[in-house]
């Protein structure tokens, strides 16, 4: 899977938080939503928008961005 089909990361868009191509659904919302719960489907059918690719899209950004070290690095700073 590549994220990048699915995924942006663009300053003009939720303070460049990264958001699902063509919207401003951000994959801190939808990883909120999961936790909180919610399932493939509800997502689904609440932001008609996404699909399933894109939502497999938000593990595989996250996936990526823990090999890389960048989710923990600010952790790792702080002595955390």
């Amino acid at each position: 899977m590549n994220w990048r089909e699915h995924i942006t990361l663009d300053n003009r868009v939720l303070l460049g938080k990264p958001t699902i191509k063509g919207t401003r659904i951000s994959i801190e919302h939808i990883l909120d939503l999961l936790a909180s719960g919610w399932s493939e489907k509800d997502l689904l059918e609440n932001y008609p928008r996404l699909t399933p690719n894109s939502i497999r899209a938000v593990f595989a950004y996250i996936q990526e961005m823990m090999k890389d070290g960048f989710l923990f690095s600010e952790a790792a700073e702080s002595g955390k």
